[in-house]
């Protein structure tokens, strides 16, 4: 029997960061945030509601997104994020770090 990939945890922190990021590309609802993290991790990474609505709540709250309801394609009421100048800096910012740390895993990994 076949094992199936088992789904990536995320670790804690990088649902806003992965959020962030699927934000930079356009204007987009809940559904379409966590199926667009869905398909860009080529099916590793799935992310619940109960995660993704608390954490879109938080990052509006600290202004990094601002949100405004709308019609979506299916004609169903729902609530669109975009990402403002400090989201796009803290976007930037958390980029670079998690780039730099894993890098750094990377070499401890790759050591001998």
């Amino acid at each position: 029997m076949e094992e199936r990939p088992r789904k990536a945890d995320l670790l804690q922190g990088t649902l806003e960061l992965l959020i962030l990021r699927t934000v930079a590309t356009g204007e987009k609802h809940g559904y379409e945030i966590a199926e667009w993290i869905h398909v860009a991790s080529a099916d590793a990474l799935s992310v619940e509601e109960g995660a993704l609505y608390p954490a879109l709540h938080r990052l509006e709250l600290r202004g990094l997104l601002t949100a405004q309801w709308d019609v979506s394609e299916n004609n169903r009421r729902a609530k669109y994020y975009r990402l403002t100048a400090s989201g796009r800096k803290r976007l930037s910012d958390t980029t670079e770090s998690w780039r730099r740390t894993s890098a750094a895993i990377n070499r401890v990994l790759d050591a001998t």
